[in-house]
């Protein structure tokens, strides 16, 4: 039976129940206080039952059709939020996640009910566009070492007199970046569901390394790059969380001005969280623009790349994945001079004795 023919009966049997006792009360009453037109009967509760019997059962009958009635348009009426809530989850299942049902009226427990589907339909269908742009971006950046290759092994095809060991290094270290940006994403893309290993992270050890590695690009750009701070506990994966400051770096230095700019990583460690801090000179960016950073494919004040940069599609908008996927907050500040500074905060690894 379905849960409207199931409230029709259930409303209807109430309030036959609820009438019989009445009828019987009242019988009881009757035969309480004699009735004059009933004395003259030898068995007095008899004959009340007889004279009321008559108009009892056609009370019951109409309770019964009346409970039926009214209880079938009852329960319609209380049931028509839940038919909104089952076409909305059809449909949700179709792979429709822009509906909404927008329950009107006092808030009762269907429309709870349906304000937190709403809410559900709304965190799923973002999650759902927020995995086809980061699949947007696994695409892209994964591009970047294979275009690197391609064109070398183009060159190797055309020039006969082509150093042949500085080739292969060259691949090998374009090579190993596509490995480790594919095992990178590869654990990103399993974030969500915080199945990478966790393990003590410090994040000043990360920022020099990550410093380290870009310095040649800095010193290439004319750019000077300091690390400061001090040592900065968290936990999470220490493969993400390199790719995470690399990516901060390698934007800092590329979207910079031409000459003579700076770039500093600074990490310390607050009460309440563990902090990195990365700030750079640069273009002026609008405020509403640097809202926009994080987004797939988004450059502040069209900052372009040059063709010696092929590869800084990556950026913000997986820094603020991995950022998310270590419970930290991501934010984006421009400098009033130019420039951008992006402070990441994890949750800090309280040592013995703190």
């Amino acid at each position: 039976m379905s849960v409207r023919l199931k409230f029709t009966l259930s409303y209807a049997g109430f309030l036959m129940l609820a009438g019989a006792l009445l009828l019987a009360a009242g019988w009881v009453f009757l035969i309480r206080v004699k009735h004059v037109g009933l004395i003259i009967d030898p068995d007095y509760k008899y004959a009340v039952l007889r004279a009321l019997a008559p108009t009892a059962a056609v009370a019951l009958v109409f309770l019964l059709v009346f409970g039926l009635l009214g209880g079938w348009i009852l329960a319609g009426r209380m049931l028509a939020p839940m038919t909104r809530i089952t076409d909305a989850t059809r449909l949700a299942a179709d792979g429709s996640l822009s509906h909404r049902i927008r329950l009107e009226g006092r808030k009762d427990e269907f429309r709870e009910l349906a304000d937190d589907f709403d809410t559900m339909l709304a965190q799923l269908e973002a999650h759902d566009a927020e995995q086809q742009r980061f699949a947007a971006n696994a695409s892209h950046e994964l591009r970047t070492p294979l275009a690197i290759t391609q064109t070398l092994l183009d060159v190797a095809r055309t020039d006969p007199n082509l150093d042949t060991a500085r080739l292969i290094d060259r691949l090998q270290v374009v090579n190993t970046r596509a490995i480790d940006l594919t095992e990178a994403l590869l654990v990103l893309s399993r974030s969500n569901q915080r199945s990478f290993a966790r393990e003590h992270v410090d994040l000043s050890l990360i920022a020099e390394e990550a410093a380290e590695t870009l310095l040649p690009l800095a010193e290439q750009r004319e750019i000077s790059l300091d690390v400061t701070g001090e040592t900065t506990r968290t936990v999470g994966s220490a493969a993400l969380a390199l790719q995470m400051v690399m990516n901060l770096v390698q934007n800092a230095i590329v979207h910079n001005i031409p000459a003579g700019g700076t770039v500093t990583v600074h990490t310390e460690s607050q009460p309440d969280a563990s902090v990195l801090r990365v700030e750079n000179t640069g273009p002026q960016l609008a405020p509403d623009r640097v809202r926009t950073l994080t987004e797939p494919f988004q450059r502040g004040a069209e900052r372009a790349r040059t063709h010696e940069h092929v590869g800084a599609g990556l950026g913000l908008a997986i820094v603020h994945s991995i950022v998310r996927a270590h419970d930290g907050t991501l934010d984006l500040t421009p400098r009033p001079t130019g420039g951008l500074v992006v402070t990441v905060r994890l949750p800090r690894l309280k040592v013995l004795g703190e």
